[in-house]
C-alpha cells in the first residue's frame, strides 16, 4: 500500500467538488449498515443518523483530527437492545422506559475506562484478556444468535396468518428478500471499485425497487412527509428517568468486548491503509475514549452504541484519499439526513423481506468473521483448552442459557458467553502469549 498514489493525505483539504463527492461516498459507505441497526431493534433511524453524524464529529475532535475513521451504528447490541426494550415491556413497573438507553450509556462508559487503563498501563493487559480463541467464539455467537431474526424477516407477514397459515409464511416475502439478498452477493462479488465496497447499500436501493414493483411499498407517506422534520429524540430526564438496573448492566456490558475488540482491529488495519502507526499517535487510548463519548452522547439522544466501521476503512483503501475533512463532511450529511422529513419517511417504508434479505448475508458474515479469526490466527483445535473455550462459548450464547438471581438479576446468552469465555481463558492451563498485531492483521 505504501507504494500507491495518496490522492489526500490525512491534513490535506479537498476541493469543494472533490470534498462534497468523495464526503457523499462515505456517506453511502456507512449508510445501509446504520440504518440496518436501528432498523432492526425498533429504534429511529433519522437518530441513528443524526448520532453517527456527531459521534464521528466528537470522535475526530478527540482524536486531534489525526484519525480518519467513520462512527456507525454497532451490530454487537442489535440482540441485547431489543431484549432490554422487551424486557421493559414485560416487566412495566419493575424495569423503568429508556433502561436500554442507560445501558448503551453504560456500554460508552465502559469504552471510556477501558481507554483511560490504556492510557495508564498501555495495550499488554488487552492481548491477554481478548485472544482470538475468545473474541473469535463470541462473534460467531453474534451472527449465528441473529440468524432466526433474518429468516423470520424473509417469511413472517402478521396479515397472513390465518388458520391454515398459523406462521404467517408470505411467498411474496420471500421472494423480495431472496432477489434482496442476490442483488447484495452479486455487488459483493463482481463489481470492482467504490460498488464493491457498499453491496448492503446497492441490496436495499434493488430490493426496495423490486419490491416497488410488485405493489409492496406505499410512497404516498414519503410525498406528504415534510422536507424539515426533528425525528424522535429520547433525552433523559425528558422523555425518561434514567435509572440504574443491574439485570441491564449484565445484559449490556460484557457485550462491549466485542466492538472494543473491532475497535483495535480496524484501528490497526487503518493504520497499514494510511502507512501511519495510528496506535501510537494520537493513541489508542484517544480512538477509543472518542468511541466512548460518542456512545454516551448517541445514548443521550436515543441512538445505538457506536463503532468505527470497516465499511469506510474499505473506501479509504480503495479511494486513496484520506483526508479527515471528507468524514466531517460525511457527518454533517448525516445529520442533515436525519433532520429531513422525506428520507426519515423513505426509511421506514422500506420493507421488512428487504431488510431481511441483506440481514441473511451480513449476519452470516459476522458469524464468518469470527471463524476467519480462528483460522487466521491458527488456533489450535487440537488442544483441550481451546476446544472447550469454543465450545462453552457458542452453546451457552447461541442456546440462550441464562442465570437469574432473584427478579430484577441476570446475566444470559451473548453476555453470560463473553464472561465465561475471558474467564475459561484465564483459569484453563496452556495459555499461550499472542501476538497483538498479528491478531487483528487484515
Amino acid at each position: 500500500m505504501e507504494n500507491q498514489k495518496v490522492v489526500l493525505g490525512i491534513q490535506d483539504k479537498p476541493k469543494p467538488l472533490q470534498w462534497l463527492l468523495l464526503s457523499i461516498q462515505h456517506l453511502f459507505a456507512m449508510f445501509g449498515a446504520t440504518v440496518l441497526v436501528p432498523a432492526l431493534t425498533g429504534m429511529s433511524p433519522a437518530v441513528a443518523l443524526i448520532s453517527s453524524g456527531i459521534g464521528t464529529l466528537i470522535f475526530i475532535v478527540i482524536t486531534q483530527g489525526k484519525v480518519p475513521s467513520y462512527l456507525g451504528s454497532s451490530f454487537a447490541f442489535i440482540v441485547p437492545i431489543t431484549t432490554a426494550k422487551g424486557m421493559e415491556a414485560a416487566m412495566s413497573g419493575q424495569l423503568a422506559p429508556g433502561s436500554f438507553l442507560v445501558g448503551s450509556f453504560l456500554v460508552g462508559l465502559t469504552y471510556t475506562v477501558v481507554a483511560l487503563i490504556i492510557n495508564r498501563a498501555g495495550t499488554g493487559w488487552l492481548m491477554k484478556l481478548l485472544p482470538p480463541i475468545v473474541v473469535g467464539p463470541v462473534i460467531m455467537v453474534i451472527g449465528l444468535g441473529l440468524s432466526v431474526t433474518a429468516i423470520k424477516m424473509v417469511t413472517y407477514n402478521s396479515g397472513m396468518i390465518t388458520d391454515d397459515n398459523p406462521l404467517g409464511y408470505d411467498l411474496n416475502f420471500v421472494l423480495v428478500g431472496l432477489v434482496t439478498l442476490t442483488i447484495t452477493v452479486v455487488t459483493a462479488i463482481f463489481t470492482k471499485g467504490f460498488l464493491s465496497v457498499i453491496p448492503v447499500l446497492v441490496g436495499i436501493v434493488g430490493g426496495y425497487l423490486f419490491a416497488f414493483c410488485i405493489g409492496m411499498v406505499n410512497l404516498q407517506p414519503v410525498i406528504e412527509a415534510n422536507w424539515f422534520q426533528v425525528p424522535p429524540f429520547e433525552f433523559p430526564f425528558v422523555d425518561y428517568t434514567p435509572t440504574f438496573s443491574w439485570k441491564i448492566f449484565l445484559l449490556m456490558v460484557p457485550v462491549a468486548i466485542v466492538p472494543i475488540a473491532e475497535h483495535i482491529g480496524h484501528q490497526l488495519v487503518l493504520s497499514k491503509v494510511v502507512s501511519k502507526d495510528l496506535i501510537k499517535d494520537p493513541g489508542l487510548d484517544r480512538s477509543m475514549l472518542g468511541d466512548g463519548i460518542a456512545t454516551m452522547v448517541a445514548a443521550g439522544i436515543g441512538g445505538p452504541p457506536s463503532t468505527t466501521y470497516g465499511e469506510n476503512i474499505g473506501v479509504l483503501a480503495i479511494t486513496r484519499a484520506f483526508s479527515i475533512y471528507l468524514f466531517v463532511g460525511a457527518a454533517i450529511f448525516a445529520i442533515l439526513f436525519g433532520f429531513c422529513g422525506k428520507i426519515a419517511v423513505l426509511l421506514a417504508t422500506i420493507p421488512t423481506p428487504v431488510m431481511g434479505g441483506v440481514s441473511i448475508l451480513l449476519f452470516g458474515i459476522i458469524a464468518s468473521s469470527g471463524l476467519r479469526m480462528l483460522v487466521e490466527n491458527k488456533v489450535d483445535f487440537s488442544l483441550k483448552r481451546n476446544l472447550i473455550i469454543a465450545s462453552v462459548i457458542l452453546v451457552i450464547g447461541i442456546g440462550g442459557a441464562a442465570i437469574h438471581i432473584g427478579k430484577l438479576l441476570s446475566l444470559e446468552g451473548m453476555a453470560l458467553a463473553s464472561i465465561i469465555g475471558v474467564l475459561l481463558n484465564q483459569v484453563l492451563p496452556g495459555k499461550e502469549v499472542v501476538d497483538f498485531d498479528k491478531m487483528f492483521d487484515e
